[in-house]
């Protein structure tokens, strides 16, 4: 009598190689490590801003540090700190568009959105060094601080030191992303995502231009509002 044998096969794990877990593009998991690692290191910044802050008595009042803006005699603060927030905002509203533009293999429109993020990047960026420039005129650098606290005593030069470290850390970033995008832009005006199929590079520079803007939102709130 002839038995027949039951032969069981086995699913092969997620992990076990030869495919992506969460099918994942290896290029897009790569950039949410690199993402990752850089959160970390704006974190510590930031951490190391906020600790020194709560750790000192006394501390420069914003709205007197950062209350000029260009063009205007009189006082206004914290407005063009604003503007500059609200450009990176909509500049990652123009991101959002370039991808989904790619995701549908429309050229035309990567294109378009693609140059009003370089745009907004850069009136950004412009905006940044006319207000480290009008800082240092008024005194403000690394090492100096004209600023006195809020309840009148001497403050120390940490207000200045944290302040343009890291916003000139985010500034690099900003300035990177921009960079990122204009080779993108040129990729895409020669046709280079049309003979491969996708626009996968467009997201993950937008995930990187994402990030910028988020981080920006962590410094916008440490630095200017509280």
């Amino acid at each position: 009598m002839a038995h027949t044998a039951a032969i069981h096969t086995e699913k092969p794990s997620k992990w076990s190689g030869g495919s992506s877990p969460f099918k994942v593009e290896y290029g897009k998991l790569m950039m949410w490590f690199f993402l990752l690692s850089d959160s970390f290191t704006f974190g510590g910044l930031l951490i190391s801003y906020g600790t020194t802050r709560f750790a000192t008595i006394g501390w420069p009042d914003p709205n007197v540090a950062f209350s000029k803006f260009p063009g205007y005699g009189g006082t206004a603060p914290l407005a063009f700190v604003s503007l500059m927030t609200f450009i990176l905002i909509i500049s990652s509203v123009t991101m959002v568009l370039a991808v989904q533009a790619g995701k549908e293999m429309n050229k035309r429109d990567v294109v378009k959105y693609l140059i009003l993020t370089i745009v907004g990047g850069f009136i950004f960026l412009g905006c940044q060094a006319w207000e480290w420039t009008h800082l240092y005129h008024e005194g403000a650098w690394w090492g100096a601080n004209p600023f006195a606290n809020s309840n009148g005593t001497q403050s120390t030069q940490n207000f200045t030191n944290f302040f343009f470290t890291i916003t000139g850390f985010h500034g690099f970033h900003v300035f990177s992303g921009v960079c990122i995008n204009i080779i993108m832009l040129i990729m895409t005006l020669c046709n280079k995502f049309e003979q491969r199929g996708h626009y996968l590079m467009i997201e993950k520079a937008g995930l990187y231009w994402h990030f910028v803007d988020l981080v920006w939102v962590f410094v916008f709130t440490c630095f200017y509002l509280v």
